[in-house]
């Protein structure tokens, strides 16, 4: 009896070791590290889908968090997002297929597709519209979900004075794209989505991207969420296609960003590319040479519609991120690594959840790399200090937010918005100016906030902290840059003579 029990005992130990070593071993997989990963932040609000595949393996495909926080729909691998920025390589790839086509030349200037274009544009040429060495501004042209036609468009880009000379150097302007736009619907003689949708998404059954028409069921549409700081609380703020006009007036939006896509159709578009199926090989080639530098240092370029950098490894790496301020999209290419890395994400939290594609890309190529959880939203974190404690301890909340992100707090805005609308919208004016007086210790010697300070004492009538703050104010402004210098002695001047 004794020596049967002994083996049981021996036979349960080997089973429950076996066991333990296979979930180890689950654990340890790089799917479930990345998994563990993601899944550890969208407890902290992470929200979106990512795909990774390593030598044509699918490491990972999987959505986080909510596409539709009201309906519980959750994102998955066919959830579609808006992409950014990342649209850019669709308008280059036109570009590149016109050109396949005999069409166009990329040495062709603009004014032969637009005669109307002044003296100081008219050499403009496609390449340096490509590769945003235009000269033309940043600014130029208006808010993206602003209703505007292609002639108002042309009339701001021909009208805006250029930073400098066609061709001198590298500035990122999102107007260079919406001018290739034009000329592809002018060469073309289609309007924008029609050809890129018959040229390249149809015949490759991305059924799931496009601008502005849906033929799929809308819940597979995520919902865009920002977070409110006047109410300390998250918003929905729809979709893309509620925002972008109706009719043709897009053309503060089209062809520089607002694509929507899914993580799996921008892997069937990179498995194209890689195949020479949309372009041929020598168009793809110059789509990803590194045309021009896009820092002083050199450490990265801008090709036609994607970035070109090197990896630690020193091996090529094609990628473009895009984001219209709710939505967030990057789009990681190893190409000599051969490794994909997509991740789409309809919430931005900080800059940690803007670098989920790049963590995940560590992960993959050093086994020993783990990143750490995203964080909170900072806003929301300061809200959730304001409700869990009072004002007296004020004096916390730095350290507060440096334990929950591992950082402290570096943003003058982060304290001075809060602060200010609580004081200003009579919501908690103790927990208010204590954040005001809080961001002052933080940075003494910013004018502004000193000047905000006074005015949240000017709300609450508190008339000689309002005077020892706005004198404050105009002590650290300087002749050249003292913005907030002309309310401060307006304020001055009116609590004096009172």
């Amino acid at each position: 009896m004794k020596t049967k029990f002994l083996k049981v005992l021996f036979l349960l130990l080997t089973v429950g070791y076996t066991v333990l070593a296979q979930e180890n071993l689950k654990y340890n997989t790089l799917e479930d590290k990345i998994d563990n990963y993601l899944s550890q932040s969208v407890v902290n609000g992470y929200s979106g889908s990512v795909l990774v595949v390593k030598k044509g393996e699918v490491i990972l495909s999987k959505g986080y968090g909510w596409a539709d926080r009201l309906k519980k729909v959750p994102n998955t691998p066919s959830t579609v997002f808006n992409i950014g920025s990342v649209t850019k390589q669709f308008t280059a790839a036109a570009i590149l297929k016109l050109r396949e086509e005999q069409k166009l030349e990329v040495s062709d200037k603009i004014e032969k597709y637009f005669p109307q274009a002044p003296s100081d544009k008219k050499d403009i040429t496609i390449h340096q519209l490509l590769t945003h060495t235009s000269g033309v501004s940043p600014s130029t042209g208006g808010f993206r979900y602003d209703k505007a036609s292609k002639e108002i468009f042309l009339n701001d880009f021909f009208g805006a004075e250029l930073m400098y000379g066609p061709g001198t150097k590298h500035t990122y302007a999102n107007a260079n794209y919406i001018l290739l736009t034009a000329i592809i619907e002018q060469v073309a003689q289609q309007d924008y989505e029609t050809f890129l949708r018959q040229t390249f998404w149809a015949p490759l059954q991305m059924i799931h991207t496009g601008y502005k028409g849906i033929t799929f069921d809308s819940e597979q549409l995520a919902h865009g969420y920002y977070f409110h700081y006047t109410d300390g609380e998250w918003r929905d703020w729809g979709t893309t296609q509620e925002h972008l006009p109706y009719n043709n007036e897009h053309w503060y939006s089209i062809g520089k960003g607002d694509i929507y896509s899914t993580v799996e159709d921008l892997y069937t578009w990179h498995l194209a590319l890689e195949n020479n199926k949309v372009l041929s090989a020598e168009s793809k080639k110059v789509m990803e040479e590194a045309h021009v530098p896009e820092n002083e240092t050199e450490t990265s370029f801008y090709g036609y519609g994607w970035a070109i950098f090197n990896s630690r490894s020193n091996s090529k790496i094609v990628a473009h991120n895009g984001s219209n301020g709710i939505y967030f999209a990057d789009f990681l290419r190893f190409v000599e690594d051969d490794l994909v890395v997509i991740a789409l994400s309809n919430i931005i939290l900080n800059q940690q959840s803007e670098n989920v594609a790049w963590e995940i890309a560590s992960m993959v190529m050093d086994k020993e790399y783990r990143p750490k959880t995203i964080p909170k939203n900072t806003y929301e974190l300061v809200f959730d200090f304001l409700r869990n404690n009072p004002p007296e301890k004020a004096d916390e909340l730095s350290q507060f937010i440096e334990d929950k992100t591992g950082a402290p707090i570096n943003d003058k805005a982060l304290l001075n918005r809060i602060g200010f609308k609580q004081v200003s919208e009579n919501r908690n004016t103790d927990w208010g100016i204590s954040l005001l007086k809080l961001n002052t210790h933080l940075f003494p010697d910013d004018g502004n906030l000193w000047d905000s300070l006074g005015e949240g004492y000017y709300v609450l009538k508190d008339r000689a902290n309002a005077i020892e703050s706005f004198t404050k104010a105009i002590e650290l402004g300087s002749d050249t840059n003292c913005y907030w210098c002309e309310n401060g002695k307006k304020r001055l001047e009116e609590l004096k003579n009172k």
